[in-house]
């Protein structure tokens, strides 16, 4: 009888644990599944605020949409006062300090121009950080916070994302755009935290750094730039020039008067962008104007990390997916190299991939007729492993200056002229 009521009990408990794997198993796919929801309503809103949806349910969010930029708007005007008047204060760090941000939201190509800045600097002898909010990135719990703040402990310090000499942080902790640049630029310090004035300090006082690099800063107001780079995309400039949440804008046109260097980014023809420019010049007629490309240089294979040509894409079946802000113009590149788009996903900007949903991109490529599955490098480094039946592989861009009239510029000249103006 003993061996029996044993024997019943390890069944019960077998039962126990089959049933909590099952309890598990139902309450992540219940989350999963509000998440999607969440998600699908979260894209219809930023479907409007592109315009890419007309119809009776866009003019209703639209509507709610153009209340709150009023207000937006109104919140934009008066923390600009307050720092006019002094009454909020900027903060000088005693080194070169060059802003680099748009006044739109997202999409412009911030990141390469951030490298290809950074990476010229550093060949010119200049010790160089990158200081970056870290969007997206994984932040201390409110436990912790709570605890700390008890307990009178000592604020976090920054996260350092590269001592310049090694990744110490993965992409969930640090955000993909941090992480991709620390990658990139060996030799190079990349730093995250809300408060960059910290983070600016730190890099000055632990890496003695002499040059700092504030990524997506122009609404940072707290630190005051040396020199300030907005970039403009030339594909969608102002979307339709209403503030956010109804637009795109982050803060009204004639903010462009604060820029010192205005890049046009994405450009295909410097003819096409001369009623850009002229808009642009009725806000700022100082700041230089440069024309740049986002040039798609070669693909890397995701599994062995092999670079491969862009002419494995011509005449080829691919499929694609995306988590950034404006997908068009990754569609746009592929399609220039010759490929025929059979799939394609979209997800929201900084979205973070799950297993299920990469499998499914994944095996409905593969079912779609694709021979590779393409995605950005952005979104490359937010991939969780998972196996796919075809290649899977990232686009590599860089920045590129365009010729404009009869003058010729390259980079390595133009970083000369921003960033160390003293110099002849």
């Amino acid at each position: 009888m003993e061996f029996f009521s044993r024997q019943h009990s390890l069944f019960l408990l077998g039962i126990n644990f089959v049933n909590k794997v099952r309890l598990k198993a139902i309450i992540r796919l219940y989350k999963e599944e509000i998440s999607r929801n969440i998600n699908k309503g979260i894209q219809i809103v930023v479907d409007v605020v592109y315009d890419r949806i007309d119809n009776q349910l866009s003019d209703f969010i639209g509507f709610f949409l153009n209340i709150l930029s009023l207000i937006f708007s109104e919140i934009i005007r008066l923390r600009y006062q307050l720092y006019r008047h002094k009454i909020l204060k900027d903060n000088p760090l005693g080194c070169s300090v060059i802003v680099v941000g748009n006044i739109t939201v997202g999409g412009t190509g911030k990141t390469p121009v951030v490298e290809k800045l950074a990476k010229t600097l550093q060949k010119k002898g200049r010790k160089v950080a990158i200081i970056s909010r870290g969007y997206k990135s994984k932040k201390e719990s409110l436990t912790k916070k709570f605890l700390r703040f008890l307990t009178h402990g000592e604020p976090q310090p920054p996260k350092i994302v590269s001592n310049g000499k090694e990744l110490l942080l993965n992409s969930k902790l640090a955000g993909d755009e941090p992480y991709m640049l620390a990658k990139n630029l060996p030799g190079v310090v990349v730093i995250c935290d809300k408060n960059r004035v910290k983070a600016g300090y730190y890099a000055i006082k632990n890496f003695m750094c002499d040059t700092l690099v504030l990524d997506d800063g122009l609404q940072y107001l707290k630190l005051k730039g040396t020199l300030n780079i907005c970039l403009i995309d030339s594909t969608n400039p102002f979307g339709n020039e209403h503030l956010l949440p109804r637009g795109i804008l982050r803060e009204p046109l004639h903010r462009l008067s604060r820029a010192d260097y205005i890049f046009i980014t994405k450009v295909r023809r410097i003819d096409n962008c001369e009623e850009l420019s002229k808009t642009i010049k009725q806000y700022n007629s100082k700041a230089p104007i440069v024309y740049s490309c986002h040039r798609p240089k070669f693909l890397i294979n995701i599994e062995n990390g092999n670079p491969e040509s862009l002419e494995l894409l011509k005449n080829q079946q691919v499929g694609l997916f995306s988590g950034i802000a404006y997908p068009e113009s990754f569609v746009d590149t592929i399609k220039e190299q010759g490929a025929e788009i059979v799939f394609q996903k979209r997800f929201l900007d900084h979205h973070r991939f799950t297993k299920g949903e990469i499998l499914s991109v994944y095996n409905s490529s593969y079912i779609s007729g694709a021979k590779f599955i393409l995605t950005t490098e952005k979104d490359a480094v937010r991939l969780p492993k998972v196996i796919s039946k075809i290649p899977v592989l990232y686009l590599r861009l860089e920045i590129e200056l365009l010729e404009y009239g009869t003058e010729i510029d390259c980079f390595n000249n133009l970083a000369n002229r921003i960033c160390l103006p003293k110099q002849k």
